[in-house]
C-alpha cells in the first residue's frame, strides 16, 4: 500500500507513459504481446482524474509516446522526401507525435464529458470507456490508419484469419474490447475470480487461433492458377525525384527495370505477365503519350519477350492533371484502356489538403506534387482472362477500397508500391502486413510490387510467399493459385457489422442508464 501511494504520489503520469510504452512495443515488426493488456494503465489513469485536462493530457502523452516508438519512420521521410537536415525533420517527427493519432484524446474527451453525464457507475463508466475507445479508433482519421488488428498477422498468430468475418478493424476493436478484461482481473488480482477470469481469457485466446487453423483448412480449394514475375529495380530517391521534375534518369530507371526483368525472365522464361512497381516506367503513358521515345523503347520491349506488363507510370486526366496509375501493356506491345489512376492522394506527399482553398499553400510547399484523383474501385484490369483488382500503395490501407474490388469479381489485387522515402526500420513491414491483410479479408490473392523491397504474395489463406530483400535489386516469379469465381466473405457481405454492434452495445449502456436514472428519479422516494 505504502509503495502504491508514493508512486500515484511522484508518478502521476505513470499510466499513460506506460500505455504509450506498451502499444508503441506491440506494433510491427514488434511482435503484439502486450497488444490484450496495453491501454489498462491509460484508462486506470482517466478513472482517477477529477477534471478533462489531466484526461486529455494524459491521452497525449500515451499517443506521443507510442507514435515515437512504432512510426519513427517519419524523421527518415521528412529527411528523404522534403528534403530537411535531421533537427527539422526531428521537429517534425515531434508535431505528427502529437497530433498524428488523435484516436485516444477524442475518446478521452467524450468519455469524461458522458460519464458525467450519465452519472455512471464505476462499472458502466469503464464499459464506456472501452466503446469510446474502440469507436474513436475506427473513425477518427489518422495519416497513416494502423490498428491492434494488424499487429496479429504481422506476428502470424492464426487467430488472423479470423477477418474474413470482422476485418482488421473488427479484429482491432475486440483486441481494445479484451484489455477491459485485462483491467477487472487487475483491479481483482487478488481474488479468485480474478485468477478464473485470467484463466479463461487464456483458454478463449487459444480457443481463437485454433478457431483461426480451422478457418485456414475449410477454404474452398482454387480451380485455377497463374504465374506472376515481381519486378524490384530499386530506383534511388535522387533519381526518382530528378526525374519525376523531368531533369534526368529516364533512360537510366528504364535501362534498369529492363535489365532485371531480363534476369527474372532467364530464370523463368513462361509467365502469364510481368509486375512493375509504382510509376516504374519513367514517363506519361496513355493516349497522345502512348507514342512518345520512352513508350515505344517500352513497347518494343514488351513485344519482343511476348508477355504482358503491368506497370505503374504516369497519366494525364481530363482536367490536365498528373496521375499515378496503372497500366496494362499487352504481349504485342500495345497499351491496353482504360488504365487506373490512384484515388486515395497521400496527404503532404501527392496534395496539400486545402490548397484549392488557400493557393499560397503550393508556394510554401513546393516539394509537394499535385496529382489529379482516379474514379476509385470501379474498374478492374484484365491480363489473359484474368480480372485484377488495381491499388496504387496507399489505397491498400483502407478495406472498403478493397471491398469495392471484391464486389467488381476482382480474382485477386495487385498493388504497385513505391516505400523508398521510409527507410528500412520500420514502415515497410507495416505497410506490408496491411497491405497483404486485405487478401484474408476477401479471401483473395495479394501481388505486391514494390520499388525498394518488400515485393511479394499472398495467398487467400493468408501464407505469405518468400519476401524480396530490401534496398536491392531483385525479380522472382511466384506460382499462384486462385478461384475464378470468388464468393463473398462474410465480412464482405456484413462490412459494418462490428462498428454497428458497438454503436447497439454504446445506445444500449446510455437507454439503460437513462432509463435508470429516470426509474430512480421518479419511484427512488416512494414507499414500498
Amino acid at each position: 500500500m505504502m509503495r502504491k501511494c508514493w508512486a500515484a504520489a511522484h508518478w502521476p503520469w505513470m499510466g499513460p507513459v506506460l500505455s504509450g510504452l506498451l502499444i508503441g512495443t506491440s506494433y510491427i515488426p514488434f511482435p503484439p504481446w502486450a497488444s490484450l493488456f496495453c491501454l489498462v494503465p491509460l484508462w486506470l489513469f482517466w478513472q482517477r482524474q477529477q477534471r478533462l485536462k489531466p484526461v486529455v493530457l494524459g491521452a497525449f502523452i500515451t499517443s506521443a509516446i507510442y507514435t515515437l516508438i512504432g512510426f519513427n519512420w517519419v524523421t527518415y521521410t521528412l529527411h528523404e522526401f522534403a528534403q530537411v537536415n535531421w533537427l527539422l525533420a526531428a521537429v517534425g517527427m515531434m508535431l505528427f507525435a502529437l497530433f498524428g493519432h488523435l484516436f485516444l484524446p477524442v475518446a478521452g474527451i467524450v468519455w469524461f464529458v458522458m460519464s458525467r453525464w450519465l452519472a455512471a457507475s464505476e462499472r458502466e463508466s469503464l464499459l464506456l470507456m472501452a466503446l469510446l475507445t474502440a469507436l474513436a479508433e475506427f473513425y477518427v482519421p489518422m495519416l497513416f490508419k494502423w490498428n491492434f488488428g494488424y499487429s496479429w498477422y504481422g506476428a502470424g498468430l492464426p487467430l488472423f484469419q479470423w477477418a474474413e468475418f470482422v476485418g482488421f478493424t473488427g479484429l482491432s476493436m475486440l483486441t481494445i474490447l479484451a484489455n477491459l478484461a485485462a483491467l477487472h482481473i487487475w483491479r481483482h488480482r487478488q481474488t479468485w475470480a480474478a485468477k478464473a477470469g485470467l484463466a479463461a481469457s487464456l483458454v478463449v485466446f487459444i480457443g481463437l487461433n485454433a478457431g483461426g487453423i480451422w478457418l485456414k483448412t475449410r477454404l474452398p480449394a482454387p480451380d485455377d492458377t497463374f504465374d506472376v514475375l515481381l519486378v524490384q529495380a530499386n530506383i534511388g530517391n535522387a533519381q526518382k525525384q530528378a526525374m519525376e521534375h523531368g531533369k534526368a534518369y529516364r533512360a537510366d530507371i528504364l535501362t534498369r527495370y529492363f535489365e532485371t526483368t531480363d534476369d527474372g525472365l532467364a530464370q523463368t522464361p513462361a509467365v502469364d505477365f510481368i509486375l512493375w512497381s509504382e510509376t516504374a516506367f519513367p514517363s506519361l503513358l496513355g493516349g497522345e503519350y502512348n507514342s512518345s521515345f520512352y513508350a515505344d523503347l517500352l513497347s518494343q520491349f514488351v513485344r519482343n519477350r511476348q508477355v504482358a506488363l503491368l506497370t505503374g507510370a504516369y497519366g494525364k486526366d481530363a482536367n490536365g492533371d498528373i496521375t499515378n496509375s496503372l497500366f496494362v501493356i499487352d504481349p504485342q506491345g500495345n497499351v491496353t484502356e482504360p488504365h487506373y489512376s490512384k484515388t486515395h492522394l497521400l496527404a503532404l506527399g501527392e496534395y496539400i489538403p486545402g490548397e484549392a482553398t488557400f493557393p499560397w499553400l503550393k508556394q510554401w510547399l513546393p516539394m509537394v506534387s499535385h496529382f489529379g484523383r482516379g474514379p476509385g474501385p470501379t474498374m478492374l484490369l484484365t491480363v489473359n482472362g484474368f480480372k485484377m483488382g488495381p491499388q496504387v500503395c496507399y489505397e491498400s490501407l483502407f478495406p472498403e477500397f478493397s471491398k469495392g474490388l471484391a464486389d467488381l469479381g476482382a480474382q485477386f489485387i495487385v498493388n504497385v508500391t513505391n516505400d523508398s522515402w521510409y527507410g528500412i526500420w520500420q514502415e515497410p513491414w507495416q505497410h506490408l502486413h496491411m497491405t497483404l491483410a486485405r487478401g484474408v479479408e476477401f479471401r483473395r490473392p495479394v501481388l505486391r510490387a514494390t520499388n525498394t523491397g518488400i515485393s511479394t504474395v499472398a495467398l487467400a489463406n493468408g501464407d505469405v510467399l518468400p519476401l524480396s530483400p530490401l534496398n536491392s535489386r531483385w525479380a522472382a516469379s511466384y506460382h499462384v493459385p486462385l478461384q475464378t469465381q470468388p464468393q463473398p466473405t462474410f465480412y464482405q457481405r456484413h462490412f459494418h457489422l462490428m462498428p454497428t454492434l458497438l454503436w447497439c452495445g454504446l445506445l444500449g449502456l446510455i437507454g439503460l442508464r437513462l432509463g435508470t436514472r429516470h426509474f430512480s428519479h421518479r419511484f427512488g422516494n416512494s414507499p414500498e
